[in-house]
């Protein structure tokens, strides 16, 4: 498995739009084999922090979830959007073990 987690800063004029276009990637996105779940996060204290959290069957799965035409519209769609540039980090899952 791959666990990504993603960060995102939000201008706050486009929050309600990015959270339009996000929900339609992260609907396309669980339609993908490869993907286990897809979850949008919005930080309690600060709407403007965005967290999402996409965990794949396989690394390979994650590579191709960047080629679909959903993951391309939504980049090119929220990348004025950011304040700043979104910041990923990956993870192996460790337990509980797969089956």
């Amino acid at each position: 498995m791959m666990i990504v987690h993603v960060h995102i800063h939000v201008k706050p004029e486009f929050v309600t739009f990015f959270k339009e276009v996000s929900i339609e990637n992260a609907q396309n996105s669980l339609q993908e084999s490869g993907v286990t779940r897809f979850d949008l996060l919005q930080q309690q204290d600060d709407p403007n922090q965005f967290l999402l959290i996409e965990i794949y069957k396989s690394i390979e799965d994650s590579a191709f979830h960047k080629e679909t035409a959903h993951y391309k519209k939504w980049r090119d769609t929220v990348a004025v959007m950011m304040a700043e540039p979104r910041k990923s980090e990956k993870y192996f899952l460790i337990y509980p073990t797969e089956a």
